[in-house]
């Protein structure tokens, strides 16, 4: 399993560079793969996400591609959401947590399939600071709950709603894991339902992926990275779907 594990974490890592992700959408998926169970993935999955979202964060801030601003406000409420949300976990069935996980995907599928391409910012708008903090919170504690990051919805509704180029979104999207995952990995220790030795394993290899991943997003068109982030929902929703029926 050590091996399995730490492929899995460079891989998941380079996912979350290139997209912007936690990587709990395909890592929570792999886990149950591998024989988890679901509470038992989505603990490891906040442990990855802590340290590859960090990580992460620091090299588009580095890059000029992630703009703190706007972030901040969203990243408190995730940080409170998230915080909410790791308490929440253990209450819920695990049948429960799935049927939202496949939601959840279907959801941010939809979304950036009707969304549309662009390259700067000048259709983006801005939201209320209150309501900013708002959807940081509802996206927190949706997301720990389910062990993801909360990018995969924060993504689509930057891109679709807001109007932000892709990529943008993409460091936005990672910043906000940064506190949603925090806030999950402190909760969930308080509860002792984090398993930290594979947790670890898993985000320490997770880090060289982070770097390739940013590599790659920095080469590629918008257009190209939509498709490509289309992809891997569908992926994601096809490892779940098996998981769940198969």
């Amino acid at each position: 399993m050590f091996i399995e594990l730490i492929i899995a974490g460079i891989f998941i890592g380079t996912m979350a560079g290139f997209f912007g992700i936690g990587g709990g959408m395909l890592l929570v998926p792999l886990l149950l793969a591998l024989g988890l169970d679901i509470k038992e993935a989505i603990g490891i999955s906040i442990v990855q996400m802590v340290f590859s979202s960090v990580f992460g964060s620091y090299l588009n801030y580095k890059k000029g591609s992630l703009i703190v601003g706007e972030g901040l406000f969203v990243g408190f409420g995730g940080f409170i959401g998230g915080y909410i949300g790791g308490h929440v976990t253990h209450m819920v069935p695990d049948a429960v947590l799935q049927i939202l996980f496949l939601a959840l995907l279907i959801f941010a599928l939809f979304r950036l399939f009707y969304s549309k391409s662009h390259d700067d910012d000048t259709l983006s708008t801005s939201l209320n600071k209150g309501v900013l903090f708002t959807i940081g919170l509802v996206i927190g504690i949706f997301s720990i709950t389910l062990g993801i990051g909360g990018s995969i919805i924060l993504t689509p509704i930057l891109v679709g709603v807001l109007h932000y180029p892709i990529k943008k979104a993409v460091s936005a999207g990672l910043f906000f894991v940064v506190f949603s995952s925090i806030a999950g990995l402190i909760s969930r220790l308080t509860t002792g339902t984090v398993d930290l030795h594979d947790g670890l394993v898993v985000a320490f290899a997770s880090l060289a992926g982070v770097a390739l991943g940013i590599w790659l997003k920095d080469h590629v068109t918008a257009k190209n990275h939509k498709i490509a982030l289309m992809m891997l929902y569908l992926f994601a929703l096809s490892m779940l779907v098996k998981k769940m029926w198969f």
